[in-house]
């Protein structure tokens, strides 16, 4: 089947801005980028179907390199408390909320207690004042940390467990605060347990039409565990998807030692036992590799930093695994042919994970990918770049952690998010989201690259205003870049002839429009393979 796109204003890619006017798809890829006479001739002689896009702006799909798609399914269905400003307000949302909940566990995502008026962390005892006879779990915007009831630490054993992130009061008595491995690898994983296959096939498709809603025709699937493999391949196996999905495995099941340290491979041993390398799958579902956390977020203060946290000198975060570790599974996953993603916010963290990537050396071929690079000092850019290591960067994170410059001081500052340096030095960079940590909506995050929240009152934009992308710069990163480091660049990232027909219609030209009315923008249509996936209702 032949399909005609013509009368558009096309942007076939952003580095160089090219434009057309008309497209010509089969068989799911893009046959010819060119005039409107010419696919109007193709498609009278195939008899073909003619879609006329009314002059409207037509952009290659926007690729998130790094969200978590289970996640944003569970919260897509959940207690949403992104935007709250108080734990009275808190308390109250899930005082309305579990009047009506029937299941076993009440969980919630997206409180930030840095706008909190009461100035604090919420504790067990607000939530045990609403709910006391189901577990509840509500976790930080940053997905670093959650706060529990007293049911859910009871449920979990938290309670009586000694680990670093288990927080107590000054008693030694659990706070009901859990963070990094107790809340990702015990309280998560409680609730999980909870979940049927059909609950995650539910979730995924919420969250793949949620993506198809905004634009995103390919994500990147971070830390994926093995239940959520195993929805995916059913409902790919039904050929449901909307969009493409690239998955990095979590490398195996944490158990804690006596340290509170821990890390299992066995994932990545099954993965290497069947001898599925990267790649493997179809266009829709791939698996890509394997994502190690290798330590926590600047929110919760767990991003392991070479020197202490400004606002808290007691403090300089911590590592998730040691470097023995981290290089045992770098090691293996290379040699089994599969890629590699660190996550680093902290620098001391960065530190760790290029001494690894330096140590094993003969990386090229994977193209290992850091993921965030937060703060990253001068001399650490240089590294990346000499290793050529691609990065994966959260633009939005520059609104959401207005409080950065609290954490890191006055000198540290200018090492927060930089986005042109990485560019300037040659390191690949591709945007994602971290979603549901921020808005999945890329225009949010195109406006926080360019703009740095100059409109926003971000108190440190003044410092790092050099760091502000261009629009061309943000628009390349976020297709062809993040189609590059998930090793996609050949079929996604532009609309050049020879690659996937996957494409949106918009309501404005970005080009046209100032910086502040970027956020603004609205996705009408979504396209992926030439077949139309998501359609904006009442489409005038």
């Amino acid at each position: 089947m032949f399909t005609g796109f013509v009368n558009g204003n096309i942007y076939v890619s952003f580095k160089p801005v090219k434009k057309v006017e008309a497209l010509l798809v089969a068989n799911e890829k893009i046959l010819y980028a060119g005039c409107n006479k010419i696919v109007e001739g193709v498609i009278r002689l195939v008899e073909g179907e003619l879609v006329d896009l009314r002059g409207r702006t037509v952009f290659p799909g926007f690729i998130d390199s790094h969200m978590h798609l289970d996640e944003l399914g569970m919260y897509l269905n959940m207690l949403d408390l992104r935007g709250i400003r108080s734990i009275r307000e808190l308390k109250s949302r899930l005082d309305e909320y579990s009047r009506n909940f029937r299941g076993k566990w009440i969980v919630g995502h997206g409180w930030d207690h840095e706008i909190f008026e009461e100035k604090r962390v919420p504790t067990r005892y607000d939530l045990d004042e609403i709910v006391s006879d189901k577990p509840v779990m509500l976790s930080r915007i940053c997905m670093h940390a959650a706060v529990l009831n007293t049911k859910a630490l009871e449920d979990t054993g938290l309670i009586g467990m000694k680990l670093p992130g288990v927080i107590v009061d000054e008693k030694g008595v659990p706070t009901g605060v859990v963070k990094e491995d107790a809340f990702f690898s015990i309280a998560k994983e409680k609730f999980r347990a909870t979940l049927t296959v059909e609950d995650y096939e539910k979730y995924f498709e919420d969250a793949m039409n949620f993506a198809a809603s905004n634009g995103v025709t390919t994500v990147g699937f971070a830390l994926c565990d093995m239940r959520s493999w195993h929805a995916l391949t059913k409902l790919n196996y039904r050929g449901t998807f909307p969009v493409r999905v690239r998955v990095y495995l979590h490398p195996g099941e944490r158990r804690p030692d006596e340290g509170g340290m821990y890390e299992n491979k066995d994932v990545l041993d099954v993965v290497k036992k069947l001898g599925i390398k990267r790649g493997f799958g179809n266009e829709f579902l791939k698996l890509l590799g394997i994502k190690i956390v290798a330590d926590g977020g600047l929110g919760a203060r767990t991003a392991w930093l070479s020197r202490p946290y400004s606002d808290d000198p007691m403090t300089s975060g911590y590592p998730n695994l040691g470097e023995e570790m981290l290089t045992t599974l770098v090691k293996e996953a290379n040699e089994a042919g599969l890629q590699v993603s660190v996550h680093c916010i902290g620098d001391r963290t960065l530190d760790m994970a290029l001494k690894v990537f330096e140590d094993i050396g003969k990386l090229e071929d994977g193209r290992h990918r850091i993921e965030h690079a937060s703060l990253l000092r001068e001399e650490q850019a240089d590294k990346l770049s000499t290793l050529n290591v691609p990065v994966s960067v959260q633009p939005h994170f520059i609104i959401t952690d207005w409080w950065a410059k609290n954490r890191v001081g006055e000198d540290r500052i200018k090492y927060v998010w930089p986005f042109k340096t990485m560019i300037k030095k040659g390191i690949k960079i591709g945007i994602g989201t971290d979603c549901p940590v921020e808005p999945l909506n890329p225009w949010e995050t195109v406006y926080a690259a360019v703009t740095r929240g100059k409109y926003d009152g971000i108190p440190y934009y003044e410092d790092t205003k050099e760091e502000c992308l261009s629009l061309e710069e943000t628009l390349y990163a976020y297709t062809w870049g993040s189609a590059y480091i998930m090793h996609e660049e050949q079929n996604l990232g532009s609309l050049e002839e020879g690659k996937f027909a996957d494409f949106i219609v918009l309501d404005k030209d970005p080009f046209t429009l100032s910086e502040t009315q970027l956020r603004n923008i609205k996705v009408i249509e979504t396209y992926v393979g030439g077949k139309c996936v998501w359609k904006k209702e009442n489409l005038v």
